[in-house]
């Protein structure tokens, strides 16, 4: 049974590439739970930043703070939350009015004014990065639930190498660097989290038993399972970049990395993040995968170049 007074914010963190949007679009499909299409990336930068905006009681400065919200973020603020237009000024005058005289009133605000245009009860954020920053985002929303979705890192490695000039993800070595950094944060955070506040999941299992999987983050989260969450709303943006979202559930879509990955990428991603998968359950496929020096020099080496050409370079063509 759904506890209405239960208005708790729900963060969806987890590695890049692991399923956090899919998971995003699922719950946004409850009818209690607003869930924003994107990923804000201001929470962390403003709290951190907060007194730079001086006193947040004038209108000027709350101003201030929401256009720097778009700077960060313009296409989340102007595109992907759906019940209300990101007008800074007149937002800025109301949450002067309300009170929001803080960084978190006023991004709790702004998210809150959205789930309640949309007539839902609570807000959703999805950003990937945050797996980095629990304290912080904790010291922020201390009633926050978080659920860490993790994802076979090896698959994670194919789907950013995909997508490698968006995520700055250039090679096998950074991916699984990448992917063992961020499970491991979030996995770590665990431990100083409250009670009901930390769910993890694994991708596989939320595709191959959507139903199971969804009952039990419904009953984490306080709220009544409904099947909308697994027949969600589908996108309808040809420009998505996760082009399963306009599609039902795939329940085959694991284990790509065996025919798609070459053994040197294999060696490489397990010697890096072998002890990870191991932890999460995954099966190794090498006994004592290793790489040498000069692998290692190498993959740094190519790292640092690809950053430098898309800084002096890649950047200045758009």
């Amino acid at each position: 049974m759904t506890n209405h007074l239960l208005n708790r914010p729900i963060f969806i963190v987890g590695s890049g590439r692991s399923g956090t949007t899919l998971l995003q679009r699922m719950l946004g499909s409850h009818s209690r739970v607003s869930s924003p299409t994107g990923e804000s990336h201001f929470f962390i930068p403003l709290y951190k930043n907060q007194n730079k905006y001086g006193d947040l009681s004038k209108v000027e400065n709350v101003k201030k703070v929401l256009e720097e919200m778009r700077r960060i973020s313009r296409e989340f603020v102007e595109e992907d939350l759906h019940g209300i237009e990101f007008n800074s000024s007149q937002l800025a005058q109301e949450f002067v009015d309300n009170g929001y005289n803080t960084i978190i009133s006023i991004i709790n605000g702004l998210l809150s004014k959205n789930a309640y245009e949309e007539g839902k009860q609570r807000w959703l954020d999805k950003t990937p990065y945050y797996v980095l920053h629990i304290k912080t985002i904790l010291e922020m929303f201390p009633d926050a639930q978080f659920i860490h979705i993790i994802r076979d890192g090896r698959d994670c490695a194919l789907s950013m190498l995909e997508r490698k000039f968006d995520l700055k993800i250039f090679n096998t070595y950074h991916a699984a660097y990448t992917w063992s950094k961020y499970v491991n944060a979030g996995q770590a955070a665990k431990s100083i989290l409250p009670a009901n506040s930390y769910f993890e999941i694994k991708y596989e299992d939320l595709i191959s038993d959507p139903e199971t999987n969804i009952v039990k983050i419904c009953e984490y989260l306080g709220e009544t399972f409904e099947p909308n969450v697994i027949h969600f709303k589908k996108s309808q943006d040809p420009n998505n970049k996760t082009p399963l979202l306009s599609k039902d559930l795939q329940s085959t879509n694991t284990g790509k990395w065996r025919a798609k990955m070459t053994d040197r990428q294999i060696k490489i991603f397990e010697s890096l993040a072998g002890n990870t998968l191991v932890r999460c359950g995954y099966e190794l496929s090498l006994p004592h995968p290793k790489i040498n020096f000069f692998e290692w020099i190498a993959s740094e080496l190519h790292i640092k170049l690809c950053l430098f050409y898309c800084r002096h370079f890649l950047n200045k063509r758009k």
